[in-house]
């Protein structure tokens, strides 16, 4: 099989991903220089420190699995530079897209106490989904755990499906599911739509969750990792798919994972008792 040459084939989409990862940071700064603008009661504080970038940018590339999935099964049905442009940047602008909308969201609700409490609970019920499909990474093909962790995984995994199953009413009209398979062809405007729907869904599902983390890290410092985590994981499944794949499921940090989305999710639902006045410091 003859290799692609460098250039077009790698140099050009891997060059958009450091572009088009500059111009979400920039119109990042932009939408929170607009809502600081409007007079809210706290501003939004436009400093970008090592740290929270650190924070965004671990927790992107850990929730990231479906995204990897997701664009290397598009990067084998539709093959050649030309595509991988559109890929790049659909789900590059789906994803920022995705995330500043929460954003927004977050700003107008913060100043209503009771609207700022279920968007944490909403946020909270995202974890736990987002919890239990982690789980699912720590499985094989035939749907067994790839290592045990004393029977924990077998426990937490009966409880969030039950839970899951009895919140799926309410969450899946809130936050649908999109479908993520790519099988028939399309055009290079259909392939831009099919990989900015996707990723936007799931950086609307992704960044909803991590509210409660927004009292002790800096919004616009953990948006600017969460960019640059899509930035990284583009440039990985460019360079091999199937090992950035392999990478991001890895079983231990799958479980982990999953733990660390159950503690912010309950850690968010005592957040938002404390906003509608429960709690000792009501």
């Amino acid at each position: 099989m003859q290799k692609e040459p460098f250039y077009p084939h790698q140099a050009i989409p891997l060059t958009l991903t450091a572009v088009v990862c500059g111009f979400g940071i920039a119109v990042l700064f932009l939408e929170v220089y607009l809502l600081n603008g409007f007079g809210a009661a706290e501003k939004i504080v436009l400093q970008l420190h090592w740290q929270d970038i650190l924070v965004g940018m671990t927790i992107y590339l850990k929730t990231a699995i479906d995204f990897a999935i997701f664009i290397g099964r598009l990067m084998a049905s539709y093959p050649g530079w030309k595509n991988r442009v559109m890929i790049e940047i659909g789900t590059a602008l789906g994803n920022i897209a995705g995330t500043l909308a929460i954003l927004l969201l977050w700003n107008i609700f913060r100043e209503i106490r009771f609207l700022m409490a279920g968007m944490i609970i909403l946020a909270g019920l995202v974890l736990i989904r987002m919890a239990e499909e982690g789980l699912e990474h720590v499985k094989d093909e035939e749907g067994k755990y790839k290592m045990s962790f004393g029977g924990i995984e077998l426990w937490l995994e009966k409880l969030l499906r039950h839970f899951n199953r009895l919140v799926a009413p309410i969450l899946n009209k809130i936050i649908p599911k999109t479908d993520m398979k790519a099988t028939s062809n399309k055009t290079y405007w259909g392939l831009f739509i099919l990989s900015f729907s996707v990723p936007f869904i799931l950086g609307l599902d992704d960044f909803a969750g991590y509210i409660p983390l927004f009292n002790i890290v800096n919004v616009v410092g953990f948006a600017t990792g969460v960019f640059l985590g899509h930035m990284v994981l583009n440039i990985a499944l460019f360079l091999s798919p199937k090992t950035t794949i392999h990478a991001v499921k890895n079983p231990i940090i799958s479980f982990l994972g999953s733990l660390a989305f159950i503690g912010i999710a309950l850690w968010g639902f005592y957040e938002a008792a404390l906003l509608v006045g429960f709690g000792p410091h009501a």
